[in-house]
């Protein structure tokens, strides 16, 4: 959903192609050994004390597959601190017990930037609220991970991410967006990600941060940029009313699609 989370897949199945064999390697020769070195085969166990070569061999083989798996660690690392481009949009997301805020920051010289600023809180979504939200349907809004008010963002745009708390430690994890931060009392932690498709992805606080911490839902609705920038204007005036057109717009489009956490 995001350049950075493909990355990250991409890094797990090169990890995996090492991982992979040198347990089955390594499980072999356990095996080999627990057989071919057994009590009842050696009576008389080998004084051995060493062998220049085998020392050598397992000493630097593994050092030629850390760097292997150190170098495009190191690059992916740097990439999820290094956005591709400047930020079109800042957000800054506060963490409380349990629920998120967030403001908004247009970058310089943008149309949203001329507006007012919008900022809102993002609170889980109670089964009594469903109806009146017109969020019932479950397999759009999960139980557990709806919100009234979704992160709305546009898609194919560098998002800069600001995350801090207002109480306790807490974590702004999106993993299809490729972000995990911490959100951390008097200190602003910066991320970024870009969504590459539109619909609505899912994350959670994954901090433990204290009674409710499991049901500190995170919501991002990525639509486009026309409306986005729609839904901007009409949230620096009225955020429930620009909420309740974009849903609209979008339901009589059919144009939802649902991720996974």
């Amino acid at each position: 959903m995001s350049p950075i989370e493909s990355q990250i897949q991409w890094f797990n199945w090169y990890a995996l192609a090492f991982v992979i064999p040198i347990t089955i390697i390594v499980a072999a020769l356990l095996g080999w050994c627990i057989y071919r070195f057994r009590e009842s085969r050696n009576p008389v166990p080998s004084r051995t004390s060493h062998n220049t070569l085998i020392e050598v061999i397992w000493t630097v083989a593994p050092v030629i597959i850390l760097l292997f798996l150190a170098i495009p660690s190191f690059q992916l690392l740097t990439a999820q601190y290094n956005p591709p481009s400047e930020p079109e949009l800042t957000i800054k997301a506060t963490g409380y017990q349990w629920y998120w805020g967030y403001e908004y920051q247009p970058a310089d010289g943008t149309e949203q930037a001329q507006a007012e600023p919008v900022s809102y809180e993002s609170l889980p979504l109670s089964e009594e609220d469903r109806e009146e939200a017109g969020k019932q349907d479950k397999g759009t809004y999960p139980h557990l991970l709806a919100v009234d008010n979704e992160v709305v963002v546009p898609v194919d745009t560098v998002i800069r991410l600001l995350s801090t708390s207002g109480d306790v430690i807490h974590a702004f994890a999106m993993p299809s967006m490729g972000v995990k931060v911490d959100a951390v009392p008097g200190r602003i932690n910066e991320s970024w990600f870009e969504a590459t498709r539109e619909g609505i992805f899912y994350g959670q606080c994954s901090e433990l941060c204290g009674q409710a911490h499991y049901n500190m839902p995170i919501a991002i609705r990525v639509v486009s940029k026309e409306q986005y920038a729609n839904w901007y204007a009409a949230a620096s005036q009225d955020l429930e009313n620009a909420n309740a057109q974009l849903t609209a717009e979008i339901d009589s489009a059919d144009g939802i699609a649902v991720a996974g956490r």
